[in-house]
């Protein structure tokens, strides 16, 4: 793709400063659908809402609930990504007692409606089930509990996961790898991150198996620490196919400028990179509807980040972390912030949706 990407490039630079269209409500024109605007092998993702903080909304599952949003998530993406359905807790509750309900369902929605499906995740230090982190396990035990959890959810998954977010957040803001709060490299250590490696590609060879964190969509000291651990891996023969920048944004902060030249230097170890959990927090407005000027610039930011990745040949998967603020994480957990995805919560689209639209029309060329 890199001839018709890059001659394009130009176009997708130059969008930025074409005026926005208000919010409109969801439209069923082909034309009018991210996946149909996207270039050839370039998918379109979004997260799948259920599971984690949506439990403890005032309104049902809202993959399994809600009609309309499942009528978008089918026309408008080409790859979804379970939200929380596949992680520990959610789709391993007890030691010997998998889940596989919720994830089942997304995946064989995924391939009615022609869409790839990226899994997350498998070793993360963050919501692991209590029997998992308050069990009093010897390291060989602990071991063969994370073994055979790779083992078995990416077995079960084999030939239908594109990408899997194998390791989660392993290093922290300083470039230091998580040795307190990560259950598994704390007890383990450092090697258990390749061993997972290793176990997923054993148990789907097919799969592109992936880094993913926050905050390193920069040049920065926590990207350079995957910068340099990848290359050692690369050189033990170690089977990472990918970087992926989660790109959780806020209007609060500057844009992350070297986002395309840091992903270049991934694609440069030869791996795959991709965006995978875009979405662009504001500050909630007295009276708590968005201005103008606000929802501007969270389009420049989502048409930005889309911008960089399709000028990077080998980053070809780009996934927003929903698509409506009915269902956001954001309010739940940033107190003051809000409005941080495409749609409304009435499904009517933003400037930001616009953005990624035209941007994507332009580097197909059409």
């Amino acid at each position: 793709m890199r001839s018709v990407r890059t001659a394009t490039a130009a176009l997708a630079v130059a969008a930025l400063s074409l005026p926005l269209l208000a919010a409109a409500p969801h439209s069923e024109a082909r034309h009018d659908r991210l996946r149909e605007a996207a270039p050839d092998g370039f998918y379109v993702g979004t997260a799948v809402a259920g599971g984690g903080h949506h439990l403890s909304q005032p309104y049902p599952d809202p993959f399994t609930s809600d009609k309309e949003y499942r009528k978008i998530l089918a026309r408008q993406f080409s790859s979804v990504s379970p939200e929380n359905q596949m992680k520990w807790d959610f789709i391993h509750p007890e030691r010997d007692r998998y889940d596989f309900a919720a994830a089942d369902a997304i995946v064989d929605f995924a391939e009615r409606n022609r869409q790839v499906v990226r899994g997350h995740t498998l070793l993360w230090h963050s919501q692991n089930p209590e029997w998992l982190e308050q069990g009093n396990f010897s390291k060989e035990e602990l071991r063969a509990i994370l073994r055979e959890h790779i083992t078995t959810v990416v077995g079960r998954y084999a030939g239908r996961i594109q990408q899997w977010d194998v390791a989660n957040e392993i290093f922290d803001d300083q470039g230091r790898l998580r040795t307190q709060d990560n259950i598994w490299i704390r007890e383990l250590g450092p090697g258990i991150v390749a061993d997972a490696f290793r176990w997923a590609h054993a148990a789907d060879p097919e799969a592109k198996l992936f880094f993913n964190d926050y905050n390193v969509e920069s040049v920065n000291a926590k990207s350079d620490a995957y910068h340099a651990l990848v290359q050692d891996l690369l050189k033990r023969g170690v089977p990472v196919h990918g970087f992926s920048v989660q790109a959780h944004l806020s209007t609060r902060y500057g844009f992350p400028g070297d986002l395309e030249s840091n992903l270049r230097r991934f694609d440069a170890l030869g791996l795959e990179t991709a965006v995978t959990e875009l979405d662009v927090r504001m500050d909630v407005p007295e009276g708590g509807v968005p201005t103008a000027e606000q929802e501007a610039k969270q389009a420049d930011y989502y048409r930005r980040t889309l911008a960089a990745c399709l000028a990077v040949d080998g980053c070809d998967s780009f996934t927003i972390w929903g698509f409506t603020d009915k269902y956001s994480w954001v309010p739940v957990f940033f107190e003051g912030e809000g409005f941080a995805n495409v749609m409304t919560d009435e499904f009517a689209r933003k400037p930001a949706f616009y953005a990624l639209r035209d941007t994507l029309k332009a580097a197909r060329g059409r």
